[in-house]
């Protein structure tokens, strides 16, 4: 249908054809504007509420639209609303209701639940007031009608959603409200409620299941706030049992049953209802889990037993505490005879219904953890949730080991939830547990020729499993005296002796290079087996394996291997350089085959070998030729790499060519993870090895093309030189430097600002005249960055320039820490009160708490240096004019919050929380550094300022505060001397609490 222009007086009709989802759109505009119009309209909305009343309208969208206007008013303009439209309104919702109960058919479930919302709304906002009888006039209305119960029990759980969910914030007012609400009901109408729930659960179990479901439902919902004894009684309860033996029902009692045992309650009567809840259920043969085929009703009945028992756990606890020793005894008998149903749960084949009774499992552990001895029949429960664990542990066939998905992620869940059991259940019996994993793990590797991949693995996780759960006491440790040699170190030499490393599937393999490496201390004490385990990890069973995932998994695990082990493998070294040469190769991105190994794990590779050269015990000159000979072949490729780039004019091209440069420079820097200093690269005989891969790097820099990633690269080898080579590399930083600084971002500034403060805190003086001369260049190059124009809803500009700022105040920070205030001294006086007044600025101007610290640290750091007798010429002028009334005025701005930090981080989350902000990344990095640091740390260090200026400057510093300052901000004179006096006092401490103070007065 072609749009025309409507006029005002039609709109209304041909408005809501708009609502229609196959509409035209500028039909739908229409819609939103006449919507817009009926919410806005003092009395407009009474058109749609006629509508509802009379039933004008068959169209569904029309209907739910109306509903949606009269929403609006009740919820935002109900307090403007004449008695004479209030009544209006309550009278639209029971003749709505009336028409329904006529209906042969019920309104669609969207327009029922929006007609609930819309009833719930209401009795918000007038049962305190005007509509106290809301549910019995609903309830006389709709009387055992099927449609009437319907929308009265979807009211039910809308009202439930305003008043009594948790998981909905709320308002302080909104929470007095609600309060007051329930506290009526309870007083008036939950007994006439219940009974309404009673009638529609006998009444409907047979006719309208789905309405009983729904009934039931309200029952849980309920069940926390109103008086148990009305819903937990013999008549009650028959009735809900008598609903689990019905197929449509059986859930949803589960559910209702489960809310009834959570409720809060002496532990006593809570052990009483658990108790005969019990019986009923297991003289009605639900006990018999073995026998139900039904896995979801399983899962809800499972989740039902979890409740009654850690309902149990909790009584027992509250009465052994409290010294009641009988009641706790009887609790602790009830809780022990549960244990045989939790164990038939446990063991379950389906996942979900096991998960469901660990919380109960593990609180039992809990309380058997408490006692000094455990009882036989306690001992045989422990054994057999050991043997339920280990076999629920076991992976099941379908697992997709190449293609993990949702249901393999959530075995790995569920898997982590086993071994919290595993944890507790080492707690209660470690000599139990060794006893049971060492039986199942020597039954097992035995036969692993022949056993399935998935009782390997099992058998092979529950060793390395051990290694967390036990205490050392009981056999996590390993002796070389054989006479004492535990039985986890029986099993490493099984393990590792037995060929099992040979076995083909991936699960295996992984937990078999995971165990060695987790118990790598057991090959201190038997370092026989190390030959044969480094050749799994070096063939085909480790780096050269057919899966990708193992491959990568073990490049990470054969660093930690050699890390530990390096001393035992001295006459291996040459060997194994030589069998990994192949994956030391920079892969060219020509190359159409496919790599053994990732970069990232070419990165572990590289510090392996790294660390055999470094470590071994050859003499300097081997190494030197050991490590030229890892490393050349990085430098000659990079050399002809940066040539290709420096021609190629394809930017995909570029990228792949950078990247590459990017990976040879990493490479070389993670062989330099073996050095732990200066000393041990010249011991070995490496620092020209390491000059020379400088000298070849360094061109990147000046590379035209793809500068982020080069520079990034070399950049951070000049880190790592730095630590290794130290004075070493200062002949290549000024070259260095100049290029970073050409045509730089903020991002390219903020990462290069470290390395520059790196450089000044470790050689201080000797870098000096290289500071002085890159100083300036440095800073102008922060400046017109920062100064560069940006959209005003630029989120991560402004984020990017933020942290610039917060870099280059750090680096100020530095040098004048570092006690170079030379360096700033000598670069003219302009450029001096430049830096100084952008100082200043940081210290007041800009709300970001973190610079606004570093800014008053650097100003009582100048104070100290220049501030005194003998200072800087012209400086005491500026912290007169400047650096005392920064003290002042950074405190009182607007953006200053001198709440406590806790108050900042709760209110700031309840925005973000309401929002739903916290899926963008710049405001939870926000969200972090408010937990990270407050206001209250800036007011600290601003009050330290005042006190490095007092030092220095004495008695004339009090005098300018008395006679001048203060005065100028119309603080009065017993303030003033306040101030002065607590300015004399030698503890800082007295300044800082009297300055927080003082300035929250002043903000009021």
């Amino acid at each position: 249908m072609a749009c025309q222009s409507v006029s005002i007086i039609n709109m209304d009709e041909q408005a809501l054809l708009g609502l229609n989802p196959n509409a035209d759109a500028c039909y739908r505009q229409k819609a939103m504007v006449y919507f817009e119009q009926l919410k806005e309209s003092q009395d407009a909305w009474e058109v749609c509420a006629e509508a509802l009343a009379k039933g004008i309208y068959s169209d569904d969208h029309v209907k739910f639209f109306c509903f949606q206007v009269l929403e609006h008013q009740i919820k935002y303009r109900h307090g403007g609303l004449s008695p004479a439209q209030q009544q209006l309104i309550r009278e639209t919702l029971m003749k709505w209701l009336q028409g329904q109960l006529m209906n042969s058919q019920p309104e669609k479930p969207f327009i029922r639940n929006k007609a609930a919302q819309v009833f719930a709304l209401t009795f918000v906002m007038e049962y305190l007031t005007h509509w106290p009888k809301f549910f019995f006039d609903l309830l006389s209305l709709v009387g055992l009608n099927p449609h009437g119960v319907d929308v009265y029990l979807r009211t039910l759980m809308a009202i439930d959603a305003e008043v009594v969910d948790r998981d909905i914030l709320h308002s302080p007012e909104e929470v007095r409200r609600n309060t007051l609400i329930k506290d009526g009901m309870r007083e008036q109408v939950i007994p006439s409620l219940v009974e309404s729930w009673y009638q529609i659960l006998g009444a409907y179990q047979q006719s309208h299941p789905e309405i009983t479901c729904q009934c039931l439902e309200v029952v849980g919902a309920y069940v926390s706030w109103i008086d148990l004894n009305l819903i937990a009684n013999d008549r009650f309860v028959n009735l809900l049992l008598s609903q689990m033996s019905v197929e449509d029902l059986r859930e949803e009692a589960c559910d209702c049953l489960f809310e009834i045992v959570n409720k809060g309650m002496d532990p006593t009567d809570k052990t009483k209802l658990v108790e005969s809840l019990c019986q009923v259920l297991q003289s009605a043969g639900f006990f018999n889990v073995d026998q139900e085929e039904d896995v979801d009703f399983l899962a809800k009945f499972s989740r039902l037993v979890n409740g009654m028992g850690q309902s149990l756990v909790l009584s027992w606890t509250k009465l052994a505490k409290g010294g009641d020793v009988k009641a706790a005894a009887e609790a602790l008998r009830a809780l022990e005879t549960k244990v045989p149903l939790l164990l038939q749960l446990l063991v379950h084949d389906d996942d979900d219904i096991s998960a469901n009774i660990v919380g109960f499992c593990y609180d039992y552990l809990n309380v058997l953890k408490q006692f000094p001895l455990l009882t036989d029949q306690q001992k045989t429960h422990v054994e057999d949730v050991m043997l339920a664990v280990m076999k629920k542990l076991t992976y099941d066939e379908e697992y997709n080991f190449d293609n993990e998905g949702e249901d393999e992620a959530m075995f790995v869940e569920y898997r982590k939830q086993l071994k919290m059991l595993l944890d507790r259940l080492a707690q209660v019996s470690p000599d139990l547990l060794l006893e049971a994993v060492g039986r199942v793990f020597n039954n097992t590797i035995q036969r692993w020729q022949t056993a399935s991949f998935m009782e390997v693995e099992v058998a092979i996780r529950l060793l390395y499993m051990l290694g967390e759960a036990l205490p050392a006491s009981h056999g996590a440790h390993f002796s070389g005296d054989t006479a004492k040699t535990s039985a986890l170190q029986d099993m490493m030499r099984t393990l590792v002796s037995s060929g099992l490393s040979g076995y083909q599937h991936t699960s295996v393999s992984l937990e078999f290079f995971e165990t060695v490496v987790r118990y790598d201390k057991f090959f201190l004490v038997e370092p026989q087996h190390i030959p044969n385990v480094l050749m799994s990890f070096l063939d085909h069973r480790g780096l050269r394996h057919s899966s990708p995932k193992v491959r990568s998994r073990v490049a990470y695990l054969f660093s930690r291997f050699v890390k530990t082990l390096h001393k035992h493998m001295n006459s291996f070294i040459e060997d194994i350089l030589s069998r990994i040469q192949d994956l030391l190769e920079l892969a060219p991105p020509e190359n159409g085959f496919p790599a053994l190994l990732t970069s990232d794990d070419q990165l572990f590779i590289f510090e392996t070998a790294g660390v055999l050269i470094v470590h071994g015990e050859s003499p300097a000159e081997r190494k030197q030729a050991l490590m030229r000979s890892l490393l050349t072949p990085l430098t000659d490729a990079f050399r002809l790499l940066l040539a290709k780039l420096a021609s190629e004019r394809e930017e995909e091209r570029q990228a792949a060519l950078a990247d590459c440069l990017s990976h040879a420079v990493g490479f070389a820097s993670r062989t330099s993870k073996a050095f732990s200093n200066k000393q041990t690269v010249k011991q070995c005989g490496c620092t020209e090895v390491y000059r020379d891969c400088l000298q070849t790097f360094l061109p990147a820099l000046s590379c035209p093309v793809q500068r982020g990633s080069l520079r990034s690269a070399v950049r951070s080898f000049l880190h790592r030189m730095i630590i290794c080579l130290e004075e070493e590399v200062l002949p290549f930083v000024p070259a260095a430097s100049e290029h970073m600084l050409k045509d730089c971002e903020a991002k390219d500034l903020q990462e290069f600002i470290p390395l520059i403060s790196q450089i000044t805190a470790k050689f201080k003086d000797q870098v000096s005249p290289f500071l002085q001369q890159v100083f300036m260049p440095l800073v102008l190059a922060i400046f017109e960055v920062l100064c560069r124009p940006a959209e005003d809803n630029d989120q991560a500009a402004a984020l990017e320039k933020q942290m610039l700022r917060r870099s280059y105040f750090t680096f100020i920070q530095t040098i004048t820490s570092s006690g170079m205030n030379e360096v700033l001294a000598n670069q003219g006086v302009e450029n001096v009160e430049r830096v100084l007044f952008t100082i200043i600025q940081g210290a007041v101007d800009f709300p970001d708490p973190i610079a606004q610290k570093t800014c008053f640290i650097i100003l009582s750091k100048l104070v100290e240096l220049w501030g005194g007798k003998d200072g800087m010429a012209g400086f005491p002028d500026f912290i007169y004019k400047h650096i005392v009334p920064a003290c002042f005025l950074a405190p009182l701005k607007p953006s200053f919050d001198l709440t406590d930090a806790q108050t900042v981080l709760v209110s700031t989350w309840n925005q973000i929380y309401q929002t739903r902000l916290f899926y963008i990344l710049d405001v939870w990095t926000h969200f972090t550094k408010l937990v990270l640091l407050s206001f209250l740390q800036t007011l600290s260090e601003c009050a330290l300022t005042l006190k490095m200026i007092h030092l220095r400057r004495g008695p004339e510093f009090i005098q300018y505060l008395q006679q001048e300052y203060l005065p100028s901000l119309q603080v009065s004179p017993e303030i003033t001397q306040e101030v002065c006096q607590v300015l004399q006092q030698p503890d800082a401490k007295v300044l800082k609490n009297y300055m927080k103070a003082f300035f929250q007065r002043a903000k009021l």
